[in-house]
């Protein structure tokens, strides 16, 4: 697009050290909610990742908090600099596997995200499953991509999007693929959310279609993506940690 577009990184302990100079880490990709953009609004997270791996509780891994654009990991052309997939997919992750260690394919490659991060993940998932081996949409709204999907892309009165551009549409297209990789994501929720209902519903729509999945409730938890890391958040990390250990050891 011609702008700079900004993220987070972090870098577990021994990064820089000289014995790890040839050292390679796999990477998660943490897409943030809210519109527009902001790469800042999750980056706190990174202090769960880093006590989970000085308490050897998962093996040092690389933490990118990426922005989203101005419609939140939605290609959106009718906005001006409104291309948030495109970027990401296209730029950001050939930009970090160049710019630092990263083990550059998919088997050491993770998504996850939060609300509109979530949405964002479930989408970019099933679109391009050939570039994640771990993948954790956390309190997703998929009550909106389900009007998104009723109304042929349209979400509200301001905002329109391709018909099929929606995780419900791209579930189904993922799961009448023959070549499709094999995803199993970890779909996490606070139990007092709105967003619960949708959810559960979503996880039955998966049922259906075959595809498997993982669940993670956090009870009594509302919208708050920080209040489930306390309580929850080693369940999250340690998934990645264990997809990761499986595909890099076979």
């Amino acid at each position: 697009m011609g702008i700079d577009v900004g993220y987070y990184v972090y870098l577990p302990p021994g990064y820089y050290q000289q014995a790890n100079k040839n050292r390679r880490y796999p990477v998660v990709y943490n897409l943030h909610g809210g519109r527009p953009g902001g790469e800042y609004k999750m980056v706190a997270i990174h202090r769960f990742v880093d006590s989970a791996i000085r308490s050897g509780k998962i093996a040092p891994v690389i933490y990118v908090f990426p922005n989203g654009g101005p419609m939140s990991w939605y290609n959106y052309p009718q906005f001006t600099n409104g291309r948030g997939e495109d970027v990401f997919v296209k730029e950001t992750i050939p930009h970090i596997d160049k710019q630092f260690r990263t083990i550059a394919r998919r088997e050491g490659r993770g998504v996850q995200g939060y609300s509109q991060g979530g949405r964002g993940t479930t989408r970019i998932m099933f679109q391009y499953p050939e570039l994640f081996g771990s993948a954790a949409p956390g309190g997703s709204g998929y009550a909106t991509e389900k009007r998104i999907q009723e109304n042929d892309g349209v979400e509200s009165e301001y905002v329109k999007f391709t018909p099929g551009y929606n995780t419900w549409d791209l579930a189904k297209r993922y799961a009448d693929r023959q070549d499709a990789p094999p995803l199993r994501p970890l779909i996490w929720v606070g139990s007092d959310e709105e967003n619960y209902p949708s959810n559960l519903e979503f996880m039955d729509y998966l049922d259906e279609l075959e595809i498997p999945y993982q669940k993670l409730i956090a009870p009594g938890i509302e919208h708050n993506a920080r209040q489930i890391y306390e309580i929850r958040g080693d369940q999250i990390l340690k998934f990645h940690d264990a997809n990761f250990k499986r595909m890099l050891k076979n």
